[in-house]
């Protein structure tokens, strides 16, 4: 290994015109690379439930009252007081996010993939970000560029960042911070980023900028607190928290105590010690969801981090252990997990990751001879990419074999076992080239992977919305209230039938048809098949019923509605 490599560069001094212009290269070429994997196919499967039906409504009501304010100016508090499908106030996260997916609107119309594609782009520009993390903490181009291309190729980074959700937001501005953190160091107008980063998290997810935003400032104190005098780092810090802090206050004047019960406590502070909506686990639930899907660079990580430890004297090994460590310490002792809580963690993988590959990758000073990897390393490895090849046959043999093969993910997976082949050969032999490989074979396993039908696997929990808010639509008035059978739910169903459908149990739905409102009209029901004959009777005489059969269980579905005039 370089002696150099991690212990000292050119801290201080500025990179000749050069290298700047072979940076800017590298950083268009990841930004390419990643905006290519993240759209490919982004709106080939319906948006899921919960996040992307939830930020799509609120969304869509915003747009449209976007194209109102051309022609009647009380339209715009629309934008500031968000509200859901039916005129409900939306106090979940503030609104930055739903602004960027309302203008795709605009440009694009009402679809999956201008849901998506705002998040999208986000995920993809944090990449050559964390690229330029990389040069800021090694100094070298080898070990920034190993980063980058892990970080693109983790599974979770690729399929939650195509989602309409905010974490892929979160990704990019939480970058975008520290990258700016780093290098306030050489020039200290750049902590003038800083705080914009950090208004734009806050604008994105409330008190999770402020957490991340306490990470990135613990370093500075800890690592070069002299910018904790900067006057550029305050300018910035005002300018990014005063639009929050302005959004706040009008929420207050409007909501008052209502805004600080929900959105404050119930979607934010609380989730550290209640399980809020029945999402909770153990302690260890992000170390599985790591261990799960981390696959193939949590093979590496164990010796990486104790690379890390062993050089904590060192500002970059102090960014990351602080980074990764506070972060993944908190997240677990909350008591609400959800998968995409762990996001913010993998950049900070990817770099330790990074920095172990570039070891492998870079021979000694004094011999041009490629660095032997030490044996227990080898063997474990090895072992490790021949598990990974005999589960992805497995896997292949398992889909091939079922009624409708899903060959893209037959596709995915033999890409998956012929990386993993190639690579334990490569370890085998000793030869460093098994770094490009493997970053190569999985780039390509994941673009197989979210050009399949399976790639939001969670749509096959449930029965498909799209038919059955069709029905809705056809026979029902626009923003009506609708009571349905199933007992979960299900904001995309909202989204598509521009309705709101509520949850009942059986006997809440006949009260609701033996009690009518005051309008003395029968409700709108959405029931199973065998539902139908335990609703009383006198009543359903009097709606009209209409059947649709879907993929999902339940299969059969009955809209009881009164019949159109």
């Amino acid at each position: 290994m370089s002696p150099n490599l991690f212990t000292y560069g050119r801290f201080g001094r500025s990179l000749p015109t050069q290298e700047r212009w072979i940076d800017l290269a590298w950083a268009g070429g990841l930004l390419l690379a990643a905006s290519f994997l993240l759209c490919f196919q982004l709106g080939n499967l319906p948006l899921r439930d919960w996040d992307e039906g939830i930020v799509a409504q609120v969304a869509r009501e915003i747009w449209r009252s976007g194209s109102a304010i051309f022609h009647d100016l009380s339209a715009w508090p629309e934008w500031i007081y968000p509200k859901d499908v039916v005129g409900n106030p939306y106090f979940n996260k503030p609104p930055l996010m739903h602004w960027l997916v309302a203008l795709s609107y605009g440009l694009g119309g009402v679809t999956e993939l201008s849901s998506r594609l705002p998040s999208a782009l986000l995920t993809a520009t944090s990449v050559p970000l964390l690229y330029w993390i990389g040069r800021e903490i090694f100094y070298e181009r080898v070990p920034a560029l190993f980063s980058a291309m892990v970080y693109l190729t983790w599974l979770p980074i690729v399929r939650q960042g195509r989602l309409a959700m905010l974490d892929g937001a979160i990704l990019c501005f939480f970058l975008f911070m520290m990258a700016c953190l780093l290098r306030s160091r050489r020039d200290l107008r750049w902590s003038c980023g800083v705080g914009i980063g950090i208004g734009l998290m806050c604008f994105t997810k409330g008190i999770l900028g402020l957490f991340l935003g306490a990470i990135g400032l613990a370093f500075m104190v800890w690592d070069t607190p002299r910018l904790l005098s900067c006057g550029y780092l305050w300018l910035g810090l005002g300018l990014g928290i005063a639009p929050v802090a302005s959004w706040y206050g009008a929420q207050w004047l409007q909501y008052q105590h209502q805004f600080v019960g929900e959105h404050l406590m119930k979607q934010s502070i609380n989730r550290v010690w209640e399980d809020v909506g029945s999402n909770k686990g153990p302690v260890w639930y992000y170390l599985l969801e790591v261990l799960k899907y981390g696959v193939p660079w949590i093979f590496f990580l164990p010796q990486a981090i104790g690379f890390a430890w062993h050089h904590r004297n060192l500002s970059w090994a102090r960014l990351l252990l602080l980074w990764s460590g506070v972060y993944f310490a908190v997240i677990s002792i909350m008591s609400t997990k959800l998968p995409w809580y762990v996001l913010p963690l993998y950049p900070a993988l990817s770099l330790l990751v990074g920095a172990q590959l570039s070891r492998l990758w870079t021979p000694p000073l004094a011999s041009s001879v490629h660095q032997p990897m030490r044996m227990t390393y080898r063997k474990a490895w090895t072992g490790l990419f021949g598990l990974l090849m005999a589960i992805s046959g497995a896997g292949i043999a398992y889909f091939v074999t079922q009624p409708n093969p899903e060959w893209d993910i037959v596709l995915a997976l033999g890409t998956l076992g012929i990386t993993g082949l190639v690579v334990m050969i490569l370890l085998f032999r000793q030869d460093r080239q098994f770094i490009p490989v493997l970053m190569w074979g999985m780039y390509l396993t994941l673009l197989f992977f979210v050009g399949s039908n399976v790639w939001i696997w969670e749509l096959n929990e449930a029965y498909p919305v799209k038919p059955i808010a069709q029905m809705i639509q056809a026979r029902t008035p626009d923003r009506s209230t609708i009571y349905t059978s199933y007992f979960a739910n299900r904001p995309s169903l909202n989204f598509y039938s521009g309705r709101q459908v509520i949850p009942a149990d059986l006997p809440t739905l006949i009260q609701k048809l033996q009690t009518p409102d005051r309008s003395k009209q029968l409700p709108y029901l959405l029931v199973e098949a065998d539902v139908v004959p335990q609703l009383p009777a006198k009543q359903v005489k009097q709606l009209a019923s209409i059947e649709v059969k879907t993929l999902g269980k339940p299969s059969t579905w009955v809209l009881l509605a009164k019949a159109k005039e």
